[in-house]
């Protein structure tokens, strides 16, 4: 016997089934919009966003104070103000004279070899200090006030025992021109003797 209750339900029209098919899609499209607001709200879009509300370089320079320099001709300038490059040789003339050396007999005759090496002078160490010891016994501020070249008022000064003219002559650019500075006589008289014996290495007494 069907039940009582059941008596009072009805099948859908047609009309109302359409009506309720319309209402279901029409809550699809409004999650489906929905979603795509979400999706345009990525990363990149938002990006994208800001980058254009950016402005160009030419509304920043208009919306610069007058009386602040432009950031862009600032560093053009900058640029355009490094010096050139120096030649290989002063760059090693210049590393030679900052880099570290001890202040001592030792340390002279490094930086003297390094100075040369850059300037193509030859010369050993053991050559170098070979007649340092036998002209000054390594004393920077040694001079001889009794020989002939004392006597023509042109004593022979430093570590090498050089005479003034002979240091202008053969002073090489990189050291103090001064010929008492220990690392500038050793590279001059290296340098006379590369040209009057060959190299250092060949000087075994007064030269």
């Amino acid at each position: 016997m069907p039940d009582s209750r059941l008596s009072t339900l009805r099948r859908p029209t047609l009309r109302e089934s359409i009506t309720g098919a319309v209402a279901a899609a029409g809550v699809v499209a409004v999650c489906a919009s929905s979603a795509v607001s979400v999706a345009d709200n990525s990363v990149p879009s938002r990006i994208a966003l800001i980058a254009d509300q950016q402005p160009t370089a030419e509304q920043a320079r208009a919306a610069q104070p007058a009386d602040q320099p432009a950031a862009e001709p600032a560093a053009v300038d900058a640029v355009a103000a490094l010096p050139a490059a120096a030649p290989l040789v002063e760059q090693a003339e210049m590393r030679a004279a900052t880099a570290f050396y001890p202040d001592n007999l030792h340390g002279w005759i490094s930086q003297a070899l390094d100075i040369m090496h850059a300037n193509g002078i030859p010369g050993s160490y053991e050559s170098i200090h070979r007649n340092i010891m036998r002209e000054s016994t390594g004393n920077p501020r040694a001079i001889n006030l009794y020989d002939s070249n004392a006597a023509a008022g042109i004593p022979s000064k430093g570590l090498l025992q050089v005479i003034d003219p002979t240091f202008a002559k053969f002073h090489v650019a990189g050291t103090p021109f001064d010929v008492w500075d220990p690392v500038a006589n050793i590279v001059a008289a290296c340098n006379y003797a590369a040209h009057t014996y060959g190299s250092m290495d060949n000087v075994h007494g007064a030269y």
